[in-house]
């Protein structure tokens, strides 16, 4: 209670326009990172309520704790232990994580920065540009993968790679580019195998 009323006793019509402003650039980012960048190559919607959630927590968290000058280190300390968080009942792949990981460090400097609005925008435009370029291909090619879990053992032998591509892409209708064996399991007589195909 007594941050907040620092934080509203200190606040005139123009920290309420550059709070709103603030938070507008903030959510704009993410919705293009998320929307636009993220569903676009991962079609993945079950994790929108979690970028947009821990955007905004730690965007007005770092905001209040920034208003009652506890210190920059303070927000950065908050932000490390939300980096930090991992789900224990789903796991999330490294992608996942850094998207998570990209809208909890643009809710955290939207929120502390103090520099002109304009050099915040220019900051947030330059990071989400760097994401897309990256995630378009036109810096590297991005291959999509899936993870088989393969039941001929007798294919796995480096002098059989060939026939074990031929084997994988009569399965799955997957123009193969590269393979790769994560684990052997001659018991059971299987495989994992990592195959990462190109798009048609």
């Amino acid at each position: 209670m007594k941050i907040l009323q620092v934080v509203f006793d200190g606040m005139g019509d123009d920290v309420v326009a550059l709070l709103a402003t603030k938070l507008i650039i903030d959510l704009l980012a993410i919705l293009v990172l998320v929307r636009f960048i993220y569903l676009k190559n991962y079609r993945r919607t079950d994790l929108f309520l979690t970028f947009f959630s821990f955007n905004i927590i730690v965007f007005f968290i770092s905001y209040l704790l920034n208003r009652v000058e506890m210190s920059t280190g303070a927000a950065f300390g908050l932000f490390a232990i939300f980096s930090m968080l991992r789900y224990r009942t789903e796991g999330i792949s490294a992608k996942d994580m850094t998207y998570l990981f990209l809208c909890i460090a643009i809710g955290l400097i939207t929120a502390v920065s103090n520099g002109s609005i304009l050099e915040l925008f220019l900051i947030i435009v330059f990071i989400v540009a760097v994401i897309f370029l990256l995630e378009s291909g036109h810096i590297l090619r991005n291959r999509p993968s899936i993870q088989i879990d393969f039941d001929r053992t007798d294919l796995i032998h480096p002098d059989k790679r060939q026939e074990l591509k031929s084997e994988l892409e009569k399965r799955t209708g997957l123009s193969i580019s590269h393979i790769e064996i994560s684990t052997i399991d001659y018991l059971k007589d299987s495989a994992i195998v990592h195959i990462y195909y190109d798009q048609k």
